[in-house]
C-alpha cells in the first residue's frame, strides 16, 4: 500500500483513480489498521464477502485490474507486489512503469490488451469452483456470528471445491496459528512451485499493439 500511495500522489488526477479492495471477512477490525498505517488517500474498501474476487475471478491478492473510462477491462489478473517493497523476496518492479505508460497514453499504451487477450486472461471456473463461492459465503456467515467450527467446515469445503484459490486458503489461515502467510501457506506454495507451478501468474509486459 505505501508503494501505491506514492504512485497515487504522483499520478492521481481526473483520469486516474486507484481503488483498493481488501478481501477480508474480518472487516474493519482486521483490514482497517492496515489502511490507516499506510495513510492511503485513494479509494479503499473492505470486502468481507470477497465479492470482487468472485466478480473478476481473482484467485490471489494483490491482483490488478485495469478499467478504462467506459468500464472496459484493459488488463487483468496479475500480481502487483513490488519486489523492492518485499525486499526482493518476490514480486516485480516492472508493473509500476507500465501503469505510468497507461495513465499517460490511455488506449494507445502498448501495454493495453485487446479483448481476446483479456478474455484469455480471465480464469475460467470449473462447475465445482462455481459452487465454492457460495460455500465460502456460508463459512463467512458463520464466522461473523462466532461459530468458528461451522466457518471452518465451509471454508475447508470451499478450498476443496476450488483448490486454485489462494484467497480461500489465506482467509481461512488468517484466523489460525501461523496466519495467512505462515507454515501452511509456505508448504502449499513450495509444493506447487516445486511441481513447476507458480504462486502468481507471470507479469506479461510485451506490446499488444
Amino acid at each position: 500500500m505505501p508503494v501505491w500511495q506514492a504512485i497515487y500522489e504522483e499520478l492521481g488526477s481526473d483520469n486516474f483513480e486507484i481503488i483498493s479492495v481488501a478481501q477480508d471477512t474480518g472487516g474493519e477490525e482486521a483490514a482497517g489498521p492496515i489502511y490507516d498505517a499506510a495513510a492511503v488517500t485513494y479509494t479503499h474498501l473492505i470486502d468481507v464477502n470477497h465479492h470482487i474476487s468472485a466478480l473478476y475471478n481473482l484467485v490471489n491478492v494483490p491482483s490488478g485490474v485495469w478499467i478504462d473510462e467506459q468500464g472496459r477491462i484493459m488488463r487483468i489478473n496479475e500480481g502487483t507486489y513490488a519486489a523492492s517493497h518485499m525486499d526482493g523476496a518476490f514480486g516485480t518492479d516492472e508493473y509500476v512503469p507500465i501503469v505510468r505508460d497507461w495513465v499517460a497514453k490511455g488506449a494507445d499504451s502498448q501495454y493495453v490488451w485487446d479483448s481476446d487477450k483479456v478474455r484469455e486472461s480471465i480464469i475460467e471456473r470449473t462447475p465445482e469452483a462455481e459452487r465454492a463461492q457460495p460455500t465460502f459465503l456460508l463459512g463467512s456467515y458463520y464466522f461473523t456470528r462466532g461459530n468458528d467450527a461451522k466457518a471452518e467446515q465451509y471454508w475447508t469445503e470451499a478450498q476443496e471445491l476450488d483448490p486454485t484459490s489462494w484467497n480461500y486458503l489465506r482467509q481461512d489461515l488468517q484466523y489460525e496459528e501461523g496466519g495467512s502467510a505462515g507454515p501452511q501457506w509456505r508448504e502449499r506454495r513450495n509444493r506447487i512451485e516445486a511441481a513447476g507451478g507458480t504462486y502468481y501468474r507471470s507479469l506479461e509486459i510485451e506490446s499488444d499493439n
